[in-house]
């Protein structure tokens, strides 16, 4: 069992370390330069070239590329001693616990793994991560959850009455707005229809996050911002969960357990509760987990169409700015997630069943 979660975890960093390299190169090729985006309107030749040595920069490709990943490593090797090198251990990035010295300037420390600052705040990406995260995990658990519920049951009443008006309306209805329509474009009909156009009778915002600011009262939870994003986000994962519960239990139905219990005669409740709904959400937990984690990327569009203040949103900002450390770190905490999700369900499948241990 050992030897399975640790080549589970193996894999999971050759994954993590490819996504890194894709997003160093891929983001370094793009036009911009960082020295002047963070100068502005003072931008001249010396200071220019400062900012470049302090980036790295001026380096070639392959050198900044293993700063990079010495930067990202949470163990790492660093020069103490010449401030002027590359390598510096500057106590101004970040804090470090000091392991063993190699040579005679160099220095072994461990530390948490450093995404950069931004070029227009001049913070850290890791504040701004952890600033923003937070209100897109909410959203994207409320997402799950409202998918989920609903998902399953209508998934179970579709199975039930299989070829019915409601299974073929069920089926069209998740088809064409579920998977069909894009997220943005929900967003905008969902803003515009609940939040505007009938904003007098269900009392919904547009547009708002999870906390408002009042001058007088400060900072306040307001949970009916939530509703709208999250069934906007919710809506694509809810048409797959609908779908996979329908033929999953529509195959377990078919089962001889199943006929044995039907003719002991048990009730189509007892049936479905009892036996055979446990057994069809295997695949539908499955899924469920991938999507968490690709709800939590994929709720960049809908945070900027309701303003919620997130992750997505910080990355939107980003972009139109062209700062670029800020949708960096974001898209690794992004693959981050969505790895180590991936491997908590492997490993879940490992203890349960033997036979994918073997494989």
């Amino acid at each position: 069992m050992l030897k399975f979660i640790f080549g589970k975890i193996f894999y999971g960093i050759i994954v993590l370390l490819g996504v890194v390299t894709a997003i160093f190169f891929l983001f370094n090729v793009l036009p911009g330069d960082p020295a002047t985006i963070m100068l502005g309107q003072r931008a001249n030749k010396d200071a220019v070239e400062a900012i470049h040595r302090d980036l790295g920069t001026d380096k070639p490709i392959f050198t900044q590329y293993i700063h990079y990943l010495n930067d990202l490593s949470p163990v790492s090797v660093h020069n103490h001693a010449d401030k002027q090198n590359l390598w510096y251990l500057n106590p101004e990035k970040y804090d470090w616990t000091p392991l063993f010295t190699v040579g005679k300037k160099k220095v072994c420390v461990l530390k948490l793994p450093y995404l950069r600052r931004s070029y227009i705040t001049k913070r850290n990406v890791s504040e701004i991560i952890l600033d923003t995260l937070p209100e897109t995990a909410v959203l994207a658990f409320s997402a799950i959850i409202i998918a989920s519920c609903i998902g399953i049951f209508l998934g179970i009443i579709a199975a039930i009455k299989k070829n019915s008006a409601f299974d073929r309306i069920t089926f069209v209805l998740a088809t064409v707005f579920g998977m069909s329509a894009p997220s943005y474009l929900v967003g905008l009909i969902m803003a515009w229809l609940f939040g505007y156009v009938l904003a007098e009778y269900t009392g919904l915002s547009a547009v708002g996050s999870l906390y408002d600011y009042d001058e007088w009262e400060g900072q306040k939870l307001n949970l009916k911002n939530l509703i709208l994003p999250a069934i906007t986000l919710g809506v694509r994962p809810l048409s797959i969960v609908i779908q996979l519960t329908r033929s999953s239990l529509l195959d377990v139905l078919s089962q001889d357990y199943i006929r044995t219990a039907k003719a002991k005669g048990l009730t189509l409740y007892k049936i479905i509760t009892k036996h055979a709904l446990k057994n069809a959400l295997n695949p539908v937990v499955t899924a469920i987990s991938g999507w968490f984690a690709g709800l939590m990327a994929g709720a960049v569009f809908v945070e900027k169409v309701f303003n919620w203040k997130g992750i997505g949103y910080e990355v939107v900002e980003a972009l139109s700015k062209n700062d670029l450390p800020v949708v960096m770190g974001a898209t690794l905490i992004f693959a981050t997630i969505f790895v180590f999700i991936n491997i908590l369900v492997d490993i879940a499948y490992g203890i349960l069943d033997p036979r994918v241990r073997k494989k």
